[in-house]
């Protein structure tokens, strides 16, 4: 009865073995191939091949999962078996799981085939050359035997084919470590960087955790820079505050003059309007001279500001680029970071003493010095003149001041109006009659330039 028993469950057994079956079996010697004991009437055998990076595991006693590729023997008498094709059934769940989810999954870079690598990760996968990493690949045999995370691209279900990206999951472990790293960071934060590339607008700094910002031309100093390179050079390791981060566009600011007080803070406290400072000309334009009084700190002359007279043509007649000079503080908008000067209120204004000294309806004596289209400027004494209009010159009707006046010639004028707020003198010679005319010039006078 036992012996009945023990013979039926044997044929049931034997009639459950088929192509295609997932059966276990137990390594009994290693050879050429792989001898396994799976409980059928004869054994079955493996290529080694197929253990891949198992090699140095397989021995007698092991147990293995494996498929039953064929029930007709071999000339040896073996049945062949895959353990490729039972890693591929076990692991197949796992590997679509990993695909839809878009979770990575840990696999051996096995062997270089063409246009790549073949890589275990339960199955063979294949890994092409150009997803093996983030910078081109100059030396694949490196990547030999190396253990990673890949990210599933592409499953052929019927032929049970993989393609799998190491470079994806890096860069996307980079971008995920940019993100965390972004969320730690707060305003006024210093950090250390390296300057990645220069650009006329400013400089793009990149952290040790990939993130890369603009350090804006602007940020850079207190002081008037025209270019980053003045400050910092490409390669170089320096030291920013972090200005602004923007999480949903994954950047951020930085600032170097930031890690200095801003010289501006005491500026009211150090340059008090009303006192007298020495500056440098950094810069100078049509309507005046931009004057440095320390780094970050520049303000204003303006042309009207240079002289009580108001005969100043250009700033350049007065001043010139690097020129330090005395000047007054006259107005400051911290706010603003604008301070104004004045040159002229480093002497007395003169005007006062002109409108005592030549009362309207006075008489003059002067030197034509400059004559236009509308009229003749007269100076009636050094640095200071008149506009003799061309309806003021004669009684006669004349079409230019030259037919009357030379430049140079000696006049005697009546003072018809001074304003001195606006510094301008109006002057009269028809009401004194042709005999105050003088024929005499001066040849100084034909040296000065026309306005």
């Amino acid at each position: 009865m036992e012996g009945m028993d023990v013979g039926k469950i044997l044929e049931e057994k034997l009639l459950s073995f088929k192509p295609g079956s997932l059966i276990k079996g137990t390594v009994v010697r290693v050879d050429k191939e792989v001898i396994v004991d799976f409980g059928y009437k004869t054994e079955g055998y493996v290529l080694r091949e197929e253990f891949k990076s198992e090699q140095d595991k397989i021995k007698p006693g092991t147990q293995v999962d494996l498929i039953v590729e064929s029930l007709d023997p071999d000339p040896n008498g073996l049945i062949l078996l895959s353990k490729e094709k039972a890693d591929i059934m076990l692991n197949w769940d796992k590997i679509e799981k990993h695909y839809e989810e878009d979770k990575p999954i840990t696999g051996t870079i096995l062997q270089r085939v063409k246009g790549g690598f073949k890589v275990d990760i339960g199955i063979l996968a294949f890994l092409p050359g150009s997803q093996t990493d983030i910078k081109p690949v100059t030396n694949p045999s490196q990547f030999i035997n190396m253990q990673s995370l890949f990210k599933i691209i592409k499953i052929d279900k019927q032929r049970k084919n993989v393609v799998v990206s190491r470079r994806k999951y890096l860069e996307e472990e980079k971008e995920e470590k940019k993100r965390q790293f972004l969320q730690t960071l707060e305003k006024g934060t210093i950090i250390k960087g390296k300057v990645k590339n220069l650009v006329d607008y400013g400089a793009f700094i990149e952290t040790d955790n990939g993130v890369v910002g603009l350090l804006h031309l602007n940020d850079m100093a207190w002081g008037r820079i025209t270019h980053p390179s003045q400050m910092i050079s490409v390669g170089e390791e320096i030291e920013v505050v972090v200005l602004d981060v923007n999480m949903e566009k994954q950047v951020v600011s930085f600032g170097l003059k930031q890690k200095t007080k801003n010289p501006w803070d005491d500026v009211e406290t150090k340059y008090p309007v009303g006192s007298i400072v020495d500056g440098k000309v950094v810069n100078i334009t049509d309507y005046g001279a931009f004057i440095k009084l320390e780094d970050g700190i520049e303000g204003l002359l303006h042309i009207s500001e240079f002289s009580w007279t108001g005969r100043v043509r250009h700033p350049s007649d007065v001043v010139a680029m690097g020129d330090v000079v005395k000047l007054k503080v006259i107005d400051i908008k911290k706010d603003e970071q604008k301070i104004s000067f004045s040159l002229r209120q480093m002497e007395q204004n003169p005007w006062p003493e002109i409108v005592k000294k030549y009362p309207v309806g006075s008489v003059v004596k002067g030197k034509v010095y400059h004559i236009t289209d509308f009229g003749a400027f007269v100076e009636i004494e050094k640095g200071i003149d008149g506009l003799l209009h061309i309806s003021n010159i004669s009684d006669i009707q004349i079409k230019h001041p030259s037919e009357v006046l030379r430049k140079g010639q000696k006049i005697d004028v009546l003072i018809l109006e001074i304003d001195p707020e606006a510094k301008k003198i109006s002057l009269g010679l028809k009401h004194l009659g042709e005999s105050h005319i003088s024929e005499e010039d001066e040849n100084e006078g034909d040296n000065q330039e026309n306005i």
